[in-house]
């Protein structure tokens, strides 16, 4: 949920949230997964003496899955780090407007670039039909590069919501428009 309260709903902001919400909450079983797989390469390794690639490989596709894909339900249930001292003691106008600069001026372009530069990318691993240079590694190489642009994507995704909302409090919303300063 998104802890910004004040910050008005609509419909589309409503059925994005909730998107990323299942997305979230399907990626949490990832950890699980995760967790499994790593006590069984250590144990492997250190009771067996027999080290396996295609886990240690998996190991970091999984975390790299969660990771990028997690950032838009991060950024959707507003668990992202900001500076909570500052930000808590301005008002909720102050707040939404260094929300709506932070969006435009900075987040929004990032994920443009990570987006433009990660489709060529993963465009040729995909044509190369690359692997891991590694013996026994994973094939389809081009699957963890293609969490790149997709996990941007959602993140771009649930950015979008937090604008609508923000947009919808600070220029839509009678509340917002005339709040003091």
């Amino acid at each position: 949920m998104v802890k910004d309260s004040y910050l008005p709903e609509t419909r589309l902001t409503r059925a994005i949230d909730r998107f990323l919400e299942r997305v979230g909450v399907t990626l949490s079983y990832i950890w699980m997964v995760l967790l499994v797989i790593i006590v069984v390469n250590v144990l492997l390794r250190y009771v067996f003496s027999e080290g396996r690639i295609e886990l240690e490989e998996l190991q970091w596709h999984l975390y790299s899955f969660g990771f990028l894909l997690g950032l838009s339900y991060a950024y959707q249930a507003d668990a992202h780090i900001r500076v909570d001292v500052l930000h808590e003691r301005m008002t909720p106008r102050s707040q939404a407007w260094i929300e709506l600069y932070g969006i435009l001026l900075f987040l929004i372009p990032f994920i443009s670039l990570v987006l433009v530069f990660s489709m060529p990318f993963v465009a040729s691993s995909w044509s190369l039909g690359e692997i891991s240079p590694s013996p026994g590694g994973l094939p389809f190489r081009w699957l963890i590069k293609a969490m790149l642009p997709l996990g941007f994507g959602l993140l771009l995704l649930a950015v979008l919501s937090r604008l609508t909302r923000v947009w919808h409090f600070l220029f839509l919303n009678e509340r917002g428009a005339h709040a003091s300063e």
